[in-house]
């Protein structure tokens, strides 16, 4: 039997004043459609894609919301995930 509970908790040792906090600028990022973005995960776990597209690169296709529709790529299937402005970063090209 796997154990992934502890998984996506932080370290002790990453806990109180370690912990990386959310700016105001990175929750109210705005994107461009067309745009690249890579999935980085952030302590708001609200939204939060799985881990396995941890560091992938899409592209913006679109604004739904207070969120984005990413287009990746799994393979060779096309997937489009809804995911929030914060768990977003820009690539520079």
């Amino acid at each position: 039997m796997r154990r992934s509970l502890g998984k996506m908790s932080k370290r002790t040792r990453n806990l109180g004043m370690a912990q990386r906090k959310l700016t105001v600028a990175q929750r109210v990022r705005r994107y461009a459609v067309g745009s690249r973005v890579a999935l980085d995960h952030q302590s708001q776990h609200d939204g939060m894609p799985h881990p396995r597209y941890r560091g992938r690169v899409g592209t913006i296709l679109g604004i739904r919301g207070q969120s984005y529709e990413v287009q990746i790529t799994d393979g060779r299937a096309l997937k489009i995930l809804i995911i929030p402005s914060v768990h977003l970063r820009l690539v520079q090209a």
